[in-house]
């Protein structure tokens, strides 16, 4: 009964990835500029990072105006029928995967201040994770402090500078160096005020921030180099771990390190080159399709192995399998069809229902499969739900052999950097380290995953954050 095998089918954790918090974007003009637009298409080109909400802050006139609610990007703005009010010479936004606070309304991004008067005079988009939130908010409140989400740690970082700008004769850069020295974790942060933006990382730069150029004037701060193709403007570079940037009405723009040097460490997430990113996007100026196909290569090397076709899990572990196909001269096939229109979860009454989802997500060609043997790529095992389904599926469609190759390590370790991963106890790796027990789960001829060797080799440095797949994390948990 395919309700056995696939329990997971009945719950929003049906697609066993893992889940990016979010993406940001913002773009800082001196002059009026169609913001409504821009950051319609910066959002959009950012909604793998985040599909449960997105919301963005206009500066128009020297007011900020936030409009924000759950759902997916186009969904989002299709409702909005006053477009022109939100035309104005800055813009921040975010799209949404809870950490963090849950799923409350509340806890939507961006945050946003006001003065005595109401007005919003801050407004701030974050990702990452701080590992000491729930201390500083404590702190905060009982200095009178209110908050208005549940528990976020992107509104900590909003009233962490609230606080510092009213001690620092409202001065932006003053208050964000305050701020970080108090604040522990992973975050990429975007504020816009009144008359500026800033833009900062941690100081092992964990979660992916850069910057880039609409014209000679106007700025653009991205997660992924994606966001800043979208609308159409150029790439400049990264932000370097622990660094600030910030724009002003005057047209200057300036960096600065929030720590000394010798502090910073460049520890970037390593799962944005194996799975978060979009494939056309450059991550710390390297290429993510690149480091994607390099892992299939790999792969081969590291276990050759006899075929007639290698295909790959859609979208992320595609190029892997064209790097597998390359190194090893078995075709690639794209075999696997994938609907794009799913929906993220479905709740379905009827068992009946719930075992026709087990193919509405994915189907194979059956000409394609049947008496062949198989190799087939994924970009990671979690918990190993989704690679049995999809063995289940070739099995059926009479895949003669069928070997199971992961384009990254075994992951051992839960992610509090950012990441919404399962816990120890629901890591198929974790609870099985003898990989032939592994590969009787899923049900597979043979089962390889990436080594840690090799995928040090392929992204060039140890310079990365690799806690998932070693248990050793660049900030710890308080």
């Amino acid at each position: 009964m395919i309700y056995k095998l696939y329990p997971y089918i009945l719950n929003n954790n049906y697609f066993d990835k893992f889940h990016d918090e979010c993406g940001i974007f913002g773009i800082y003009s001196p002059y009026k500029v169609d913001t409504f637009s821009l950051i319609q298409f910066g959002l959009f080109a950012l909604q793998h990072r985040g599909q449960e909400a997105c919301g963005f802050s206009v500066l128009r006139d020297g007011f900020i105006i936030s409009h924000k609610s759950e759902g997916l990007v186009l969904d989002f703005f299709r409702k909005i029928s006053n477009s022109e009010c939100y035309h104005g010479n800055a813009v921040i936004g975010h799209t949404r995967y809870s950490t963090e606070g849950g799923q409350s309304k509340k806890n939507i991004q961006p945050f946003f201040g006001e003065d005595s008067y109401g007005k919003s005079i801050i407004s701030i988009v974050h990702n990452g994770n701080l590992v000491n939130a729930k201390n500083i908010r404590k702190k905060l409140e009982s200095k009178g402090i209110s908050f208005i989400s549940e528990h976020s740690d992107s509104e900590v970082i909003l009233r962490l500078i609230q606080k510092y700008l009213s001690e620092s004769d409202n001065c932006l850069e003053k208050a964000i160096q305050k701020t970080t020295n108090d604040i522990k974790g992973a975050y990429s942060v975007i504020v816009l005020m009144d008359n500026k933006m800033a833009a900062f990382r941690d100081p092992n730069g964990i979660r992916p921030l850069c910057y880039g150029m609409l014209n000679e004037y106007t700025y653009i701060f991205s997660s992924e180099t994606c966001g800043i193709d979208s609308v159409g403007g150029f790439y400049v570079r990264d932000l370097l771990p622990g660094e600030m940037i910030i724009v002003d009405q005057k047209k200057s723009i300036q960096f600065s390190l929030l720590t000394e040097k010798k502090n910073t460490k460049k520890r970037i997430c390593s799962f944005e080159y194996i799975y978060f990113s979009r494939p056309d996007s450059l991550i710390e100026n390297v290429s993510v399709y690149e480091i994607r196909e390099k892992s299939g290569e790999k792969l081969y090397e590291q276990h050759p192995v006899e075929a007639d076709v290698v295909i790959g899990v859609p979208d992320s572990g595609v190029p892997a399998s064209i790097g597998y196909s390359k190194a090893s001269g078995i075709p690639f096939k794209p075999i696997l069809v994938k609907n794009k229109y799913i929906g993220r979860s479905f709740i379905l009454p009827k068992q009946e229902m719930r075992e026709k989802m087990v193919n509405l997500k994915l189907n194979p060609i059956l000409d394609e499969i049947k008496g062949k043997r198989i190799v087939i790529i994924d970009d990671s095992i979690v918990r190993g739900t989704t690679s049995r389904r999809l063995v289940y599926i070739l099995r059926k469609a009479g895949a003669k052999e069928i070997h199971f190759r992961s384009a990254s390590p075994p992951i051992i370790g839960p992610c509090y950097l950012g990441v919404n991963t399962p816990s120890k106890k629901d890591l198929i790796s974790y609870n099985h380290i003898d990989k032939k027990n592994i590969e009787k789960i899923l049900n597979v001829d043979s089962l390889e995953f990436l080594s840690m060797n090799n995928l040090i080799d392929i992204l060039g440095s140890i310079h990365h954050c690799f806690g998932c797949f070693t248990g050793n994390y660049p900030v710890q948990k308080n």
